[in-house]
């Protein structure tokens, strides 16, 4: 099979789509060292876009078009969540967790959770950390909205998250509900581009939505989540002939 047959068939596959909504048997990777990021695509033939997909994510934000998009009509709803730490990230599971509508399609939110440092940058600076809201279509297509998040003022609800994730490999659930809504920067500015999962096995089927304002959060939680993870952000890749736009 080439290398765009290949690729057609990851986008045209719900279940390669929605493989980041749940942890599969495979190889397991990490993202330094023998099984890192730069190894993923030699390490099973369903990971092969890693390594040779054209729409990769993360990328460098810099040098974005501006443009008259429509926002994404954000629908989350505050839920008691499901917490796991997973051995990639600490996850938040949703079982009605709301909604967005993107180009008039629907996406149901299913999970967010956490990297370090963020993985998209700016001008090849990355912030402390990011967040990503992880939404699916029915047709197995994904809308990821991203949230860059720095030190600064304490946030209730990244506070809570991090006193009941499980320190070790598990799952726990919240004690009280959290408003997703709590982590929307107030400036709606954003990215927006289509690429991939950012981990295996990296499907070009995704709308990443990525808000140019930061959020702050507690330096002490951060450094609470880099207790778990020290670092788990995939390294930049290239942007190639993508349209990289910027709303207002």
């Amino acid at each position: 099979m080439d290398r765009r047959k290949f690729l057609t068939s990851l986008i045209t596959c719900p279940v390669c789509a929605s493989a980041v909504l749940a942890q599969e048997a495979g190889p397991h990777w990490k993202y330094e060292g023998e099984h890192g990021a730069t190894k993923w695509g030699e390490m099973d033939s369903k990971f092969k876009a890693c390594a040779i997909g054209g729409e990769q994510s993360p990328i460098d934000l810099t040098g974005a078009i501006h443009a008259e998009l429509r926002h994404a009509a954000i629908h989350w709803k505050p839920e008691a969540f499901d917490i796991s730490n997973n051995g990639h990230t600490i996850q938040l599971t949703a079982q009605d967790g709301g909604s967005i509508t993107s180009a008039k399609s629907p996406y149901t939110l299913k999970q967010f959770h956490f990297h370090t440092p963020s993985e998209h940058a700016l001008g090849g600076k990355r912030a402390a950390m990011e967040a990503h809201f992880v939404h699916s279509s029915s047709e197995g297509r994904l809308a990821v909205v991203g949230v860059l998040m720095t030190a600064g003022k304490r946030h209730e609800g990244f506070a809570e998250i991090m006193r009941n994730a499980p320190k070790q490999e598990g799952e726990a659930k919240l004690k009280t509900a959290l408003d997703p809504h709590s982590f929307l920067p107030q400036d709606r500015s954003f990215y927006r581009y289509e690429g991939s999962l950012t981990t295996p096995p990296c499907s070009e089927t995704v709308e990443w939505s990525v808000f140019a304002t930061t959020i702050e959060v507690a330096e002490a939680d951060i450094q609470a989540f880099r207790g778990l993870y020290p670092m788990n952000a995939r390294p930049l890749q290239s942007v190639n002939r993508r349209f990289l736009l910027k709303g207002l």
